[in-house]
């Protein structure tokens, strides 16, 4: 996939929404792009797991996590899962562990951060909706692009 977010926003200008830069890059690839689909959880990645065991089809997936640093939303067995089933990446309004492995595996993986505590297993939250958090709204369906400068969101897709 070839593209820029620095060339995303010269292009196509207001038609882009730049996420506010608070996110460290952890997966195996830096540049990944797709649909959004969504998940809002407070400290458990039951629906997480879920979520990245159907086929993504080149999706992103964005977990909503509060901004909690106090455990990790995904994993290196998640994100091996994410990975198999076709996802292009994920965006973790939290944290990541195994962050060494993670970066070991082909899919995209943006987070606040690390934390060694894994999260609870309870299934609560929500899939699917839109979630906001960094300065901007993530709906599916919506298009995210992310690179080493940064993550830019469209409503429609900007690249074939």
């Amino acid at each position: 996939m070839t593209f820029a977010t620095a060339d995303l926003c010269d292009e196509f200008g207001p038609v882009v929404r730049v996420v506010v830069p608070i996110f460290r890059d952890y997966g195996g690839l830096s540049r990944f792009a797709g649909p959004i689909d969504t998940v809002r959880v407070s400290e458990d990645n039951a629906l997480v797991a879920q979520a990245l065991d159907t086929e993504g089809l080149g999706r992103v997936l964005v977990v909503d996590g509060g901004g909690s640093l106090r455990c990790a939303l995904v994993g290196g067995r998640l994100a091996a899962l994410a990975r198999a089933n076709g996802w292009a990446g994920l965006v973790i309004n939290g944290c990541v562990r195994d962050a060494a492995e993670i970066r070991g595996i082909a899919v995209g993986a943006r987070a606040i951060n690390t934390s060694p505590m894994r999260s609870g297993k309870t299934g609560s939250g929500q899939r699917g909706g839109t979630v906001s958090f960094a300065g901007v709204t993530f709906s599916p369906g919506h298009f995210l692009y992310a690179d080493e400068d940064g993550i830019v969101l469209a409503e429609q897709k900007l690249i074939p």
